[in-house]
């Protein structure tokens, strides 16, 4: 699996958005993921209590949900994202990284359908959970 790991860091590495978001691959393999991005104070929301905006977490979830289904053996090795629902638990607490986990749980000929939990520290209580369905573009891996 270290070739498909590789794809992955590189695909991650290669967008802008994780770049400038900091985001590092920490985990990956048979369609799941572990994407972490530090707490960065130019993602801070909300200058008061110093939360990470919403669209941080959500950029964090949508690359680690198409990492996953990346590394998943019966898709292919490029993917888009289709449908991606997040929910909101809570907000993630100022200073801590977050942390995404993504599951590809279901492939057919062109769906991918993975799930997701982002934590921060408190591993406990998610910052957010997210669903979403990606493309499947076959080729050889």
């Amino acid at each position: 699996m270290p070739e498909i790991e590789a794809i992955a860091r590189k695909f991650i590495e290669a967008l802008p958005h994780s770049h400038a978001l900091g985001m590092r691959l920490e985990r990956i393999g048979a369609g799941e993921a572990e994407i972490a991005m530090p707490y960065d104070p130019r993602l801070v929301g909300d200058p008061e209590s110093g939360v990470i905006h919403g669209g941080a977490v959500s950029a964090l979830m949508d690359t680690a949900c198409g990492a996953a289904v990346m590394c998943h053996p019966a898709a292919g090795i490029s993917t888009a994202t289709l449908d991606l629902r997040i929910d909101y638990m809570r907000p993630a607490t100022p200073g801590q990284t977050i942390r995404t986990r993504a599951e590809c749980h279901h492939v057919t000929r062109s769906v991918a359908f993975v799930r997701a939990v982002a934590t921060d520290d408190d591993v406990g209580r998610p910052v957010a959970m997210a669903t979403g369905a990606f493309t499947v573009e076959r080729g050889t891996k």
